[in-house]
């Protein structure tokens, strides 16, 4: 008995043709009733009743479906596993994230995929949150970092909420610090010069909003910047920016000032396109960073101002 005889008998049971299933098989007529005959004469019973160009299957014909089923199925169930594998020896995985998690969370959990699969390219995409959807959704990108949720004219995407991150005013230690050292309120910021991000930023469109929403539009001292931009133009003394806490944590060069109660958050979640699987490279690498995550939050040692919203997962 040989798989492919497996094949050619389910393709003539479903059909009940001998020529159909010979077609959508894409073989001779004749070779499918010699392979259907061989593998009769393996099991030692007639599978089908030929009657006046009627086929139906017989009570062996009945018995065997069941089990040429399974067998089908675990075969390519098999040759999907190994495809799989294989995929872990070689290909790439295309990762896009905003700046502030390329810098602050991701070079740690691409040292560990690294270490676990050194022959998988790991190709990153650095951009804004809405830049990011749309390369996700054309198929550009794998699996994206990105911002919650999702606009209702995005296109759409698979999302898992990931972190929740606060967001905290950041200007140069070398001009006057912006309050007394208490948590600033986004009111304060009113007149003040803002370096601001390039359009397609979700930060811009969040400081924008939380300006217009105290009653005020922001005075644009800079804009136009890539996250190392801004923060180059406020270390100089250009302004203030609202920027991630992960960014600066740990950073000299940089007065960070907490937004006061109720302040800004933003979520992060991990995207790829809907109706699309992962590679299984790629769904390595989320699980390696849903295992990251999950271990820093136990331990404690997430970057300062950010919380886990997801459950962990082991790689």
């Amino acid at each position: 008995m040989q798989i492919q005889q497996l094949v050619y008998f389910l393709t003539v049971a479903e059909t009940k043709h001998f020529t159909r299933a010979a077609q959508l098989l894409e073989i001779a007529q004749p070779s499918l009733s010699q392979q259907i005959r061989a593998l009769e004469s393996s099991l030692g019973a007639e599978l089908f009743d030929r009657v006046r160009g009627n086929i139906t299957l017989t009570p062996a014909g009945e018995a065997l479906l069941p089990i040429a089923q399974r067998i089908t199925a675990d075969v390519e169930t098999a040759q999907q596993e190994v495809r799989e594998l294989i995929q872990l020896r070689s290909g790439r995985v295309r990762l896009g994230a905003t700046p502030s998690l390329l810098t602050g969370l991701l070079p740690e959990v691409a040292r560990r995929y690294r270490r676990r699969y050194p022959a998988i390219r790991l190709v990153l995409e650095e951009s804004g949150s809405r830049d990011l959807v749309a390369k996700t959704a054309s198929g550009l990108i794998d699996l994206a970092l990105l911002v919650l949720p999702l606009h209702a004219d995005d296109p759409a995407l698979e999302t898992v909420p990931l972190l929740r991150e606060d967001l905290v005013v950041v200007s140069s230690p070398r001009e006057p610090a912006p309050t007394d050292g208490r948590p600033i309120a986004i009111a304060q910021l009113r007149g003040r010069p803002l370096v601001m991000f390039r359009t397609g930023y979700e930060l811009r469109e969040v400081t924008v909003s939380a300006c217009r929403r105290a009653g005020f539009a922001p005075t644009l001292a800079v804009e136009g910047g890539e996250m190392d931009a801004v923060l180059s133009m406020v270390e100089a003394g250009l302004g203030l920016a609202v920027v991630p806490s992960t960014v600066v944590a740990g950073r000299t060069t940089h007065r960070v000032t907490p937004i006061a109660a109720p302040g800004l958050s933003r979520t992060i979640g991990l995207a790829h396109r809907r109706g699309a699987q992962p590679s299984r490279a790629a769904q390595e690498l989320r699980a390696e960073l849903l295992h990251y995550l999950g271990a820093a939050s136990t331990e404690g040692t997430l970057p300062q101002g950010t919380q886990l919203i997801a459950p962990a997962e082991s790689p």
